[in-house]
């Protein structure tokens, strides 16, 4: 997938469309620019890096605060006193710049930026997290950086950006009963794998992302990521702007291909006959139908993380579990995306019924998914997660196995003791 020339009357994907804007000039793929960035965030991971960054840069003072979000969630609470030390670093540094500062139990950072209304179509957003890429489903440029490139955007509301070629996905067809965003976003990541987007933006489209919702939609672009992908764009439609509007206060201007943008491919895929899909260990693109794994004992199971956090996911899995038990055999844990997510959830009775089915709740937040705390497999255990990546070691411990599959399979699962086709249980 090299790039191509093109000549400036060209029509331009969304990518080049989001940089033209910022630039303030015509940007083609392949141009070095130097863009404003919206918005910066950074977590508990990350931050202490980049305010050690920031200082080292001879940062006084951040360029504009309100663009500036740091998110305590990976690590929430605190497990060790190193830790602990971190998370006073950037509540220190918040404090002192008078950024914003969303502390333990808030959230997802991933969920909490477009919740609280940070993030708009059109935007250029940056976080020190690879996921970043989620935002895409709303129509911002959202990508990953490293802690000194979020040091240099804190300090001067910029940053540099090779504007990269664009691979279009067409996803076509009606998804099946039981079949879900997360199961595209499987398919995907095992048909294009892990490298086979490296440096594109992705810029998804068709009826299949029509028929979404927004919260479906954010969990298509968080794993544009686990293909490689520098973004995960989608165009913002009037069920998009519809969800932003409620959210979002400030000015904002979406951004659509034209006809005629020269993408570096199109690939079409007809998902009407998608079935359940889940990755084995230790690869995200180690992707096979839920059919072909049917039987596979597990021991944990994990319903959260950005990619499945939230709401929705919480619905789906409840559905799932209503009147029907976790199997003895299983921890069920959950981990919702957010607080507002939580006391939703609460609100409208979901949280009682998994309760009640046999889940536990952790803190809103990362939770089990980067292996810090909350959930820690033992020795050759089997989890089955809604989370993105499957790693060796990526809950804690290299020596556990960690299967990935959409909260429907991972509900199903739990109540079977071994991997389901959720199908059976809706």
């Amino acid at each position: 997938m090299g790039g191509k020339e093109r000549g400036p009357i060209m029509g331009k994907t969304i990518a080049e469309r989001i940089f033209s804007q910022h630039c303030g000039r015509e940007v083609k793929a392949g141009d070095l620019v130097v863009a404003d960035v919206d918005f910066m965030m950074g977590q508990d991971g990350t931050s202490p890096l980049a305010i050690e960054a920031f200082r080292e840069l001879g940062g006084e003072k951040v360029y504009d605060p309100s663009r500036v979000a740091l998110v305590i969630d990976h690590s929430a609470p605190s497990p060790l006193e190193g830790v602990s030390n971190l998370h006073a670093m950037m509540r220190s540094f918040a404090a002192e710049q008078g950024v914003g500062i969303y502390d333990i139990g808030c959230g997802i950072c991933h969920c909490l930026l477009p919740e609280q209304g940070h993030v708009a179509p059109g935007d250029i957003v940056v976080g020190a997290d690879s996921h970043t890429t989620t935002y895409g489903a709303i129509n911002a440029f959202s990508t990953g950086v490293g802690s000194t490139d979020l040091a240099a955007a804190m300090l001067t509301g910029k940053l540099w950006f090779k504007a990269p070629h664009t691979l279009r996905l067409e996803l076509r067809g009606e998804l099946a009963v039981g079949v879900y965003s997360k199961d595209v976003a499987l398919f995907l990541a095992g048909e294009l794998t892990a490298d086979g987007a490296t440096y594109l933006a992705v810029e998804y489209g068709g009826e299949v992302i029509g028929s979404l919702s927004v919260e479906a939609r954010f969990t298509i672009s968080n794993m544009a990521v686990e293909m490689g992908a520098k973004a995960g764009l989608m165009e913002a439609d009037a069920r998009t702007l519809e969800w932003v509007s409620g959210r979002v206060s400030r000015p904002f201007m979406p951004a659509a291909p034209d006809a005629d943008a020269a993408y570096d491919e199109v690939r079409e895929f007809d998902l009407g006959g998608l079935t359940p899909q889940v990755a084995e260990p230790h690869r995200v693109d180690k992707v096979r139908p839920v059919e072909e794994l049917e039987g596979t004992p597990i021991q944990e199971a994990v319903i959260g993380t950005c990619t499945n956090g939230r709401l929705e996911d919480l619905e789906v899995a409840a559905r799932i579990l209503a009147g029907r038990r976790v199997s003895p055999e299983v921890r069920l844990i959950v981990a919702p995306a957010s607080r507002q997510v939580f006391m939703d959830g609460m609100e409208k009775g979901i949280v009682q019924r998994l309760i009640e089915a046999g889940a536990v709740f952790v803190t809103p937040g990362c939770g089990p998914c980067v292996g810090t705390h909350n959930g820690v497999p033992s020795d050759g255990e089997r989890v089955i997660s809604t989370a993105n990546r499957n790693f060796k070691g990526r809950m804690g411990n290299a020596n556990a196995f960690i299967y990935l599959a959409s909260p429907a399979t991972v509900a199903a699962s739990a109540v079977a003791g071994k991997i389901t086709d959720p199908r059976r249980m809706l």
